[in-house]
């Protein structure tokens, strides 16, 4: 299954969305875990998304010293 690129805005997003029903019970047992596994995901896809970023920024800021 192709994956489709998310923006790092929308992977927040879809946290927070995640994030609320958790905290207000909305889930059930039999989607917890589904939803669980996707914040994990989300989360690694920030992370790496800030990641890039953070060394992009290093690397013109490098630039901008020689």
């Amino acid at each position: 299954m192709a994956t489709k690129k998310i923006s790092y805005s929308e992977a927040m997003a879809e946290i927070e969305e995640i994030l609320e029903k958790i905290e207000s019970d909305e889930l059930d047992v039999d989607e917890l875990a589904e939803k669980v596994k996707r914040v994990s995901v989300l989360l690694k896809t920030c992370k790496d998304k800030l990641t890039k970023t953070n060394e992009q920024v290093e690397e013109i800021l490098k630039e901008m010293e020689d």
